[in-house]
């Protein structure tokens, strides 16, 4: 479904990604963890086509990763911006425009779940609506695989346990496969199936959440901190 193949990102002499593989199945719900400045997000934007690896190969459904990968990928990111005249259908008829996969019924009921009115603009949203609106954007799209990049940065518990509810609701658990970056792991440890741990531009490890629950008898928090050290912490 994703594939890297010892893939490495620099950028200036600094390494972002060191020699990365690593494969991703269709129908499972992957966490990509680490502290700050690990190298999540550059993961997920060659993943999501909107950066492109100094060395080795990234693919999506056997498709060499290129600008033209957003059509198979629905991609959330953790910028807040937005245009400002905008209205939220504003964005619904944006985004028909460029994605044929876009669910207006899904859109009908993802407004009703979050509370949004269509016809605010952006500007007059409060961050936590913005989020919503973000995640509506990216729910409603029936692409094979979803991409959200630290989706709880900054927002309240409030919002987080909204996008946490419509990612259970939401997601087509049999035909999508969700990557989510986080390095705040406790609220997201319920959804994960597996998880990637990665600092400094490699990947650490990778396990099960339910081998690290059972097995180890940790929660992916603990788990983190004994690989990352004090690195690992929220």
């Amino acid at each position: 479904m994703i594939t890297l193949q010892n893939v490495s990102r620099k950028f200036g002499r600094n390494d972002a990604l060191c020699d990365v593989s690593f494969s991703l199945e269709m129908g499972k719900i992957y966490g990509i963890v680490g502290p700050n400045g690990s190298g999540k997000s550059t993961t997920l934007r060659l993943i999501a086509g909107l950066l492109f690896p100094s060395k080795g190969e990234v693919m999506v459904n056997g498709q060499k990763v290129n600008r033209k990968i957003a059509k198979h990928v629905a991609y959330l990111s953790d910028l807040d911006t937005f245009y400002r005249g905008f209205t939220v259908q504003d964005m619904f008829d944006f985004h028909v425009s460029q994605f044929d996969d876009f669910d207006h019924e899904k859109v009908d009921k993802l407004l009703s779940f979050l509370n949004l009115d269509r016809y605010k603009k952006l500007h007059q949203l409060s961050k936590g609506n913005r989020a919503r609106v973000k995640l509506l954007l990216v729910l409603s799209r029936n692409a094979p695989v979803v991409l959200l990049d630290e989706p709880f940065s900054g927002l309240d518990p409030m919002v987080r346990d909204t996008i946490v509810e419509g990612l259970l609701r939401f997601i087509d658990y049999e035909n999508q496969t969700v990557v989510i970056t986080t390095h705040e792991v406790g609220e997201m440890e319920m959804l994960l199936d597996e998880v990637l741990l990665i600092n400094e531009g490699k990947i650490l490890s990778r396990q099960s959440v339910e081998v690290i629950r059972e097995r180890e008898g940790m929660s992916v928090k603990e788990w983190m901190k004994t690989l990352c050290g004090s690195e690992g912490r929220e």
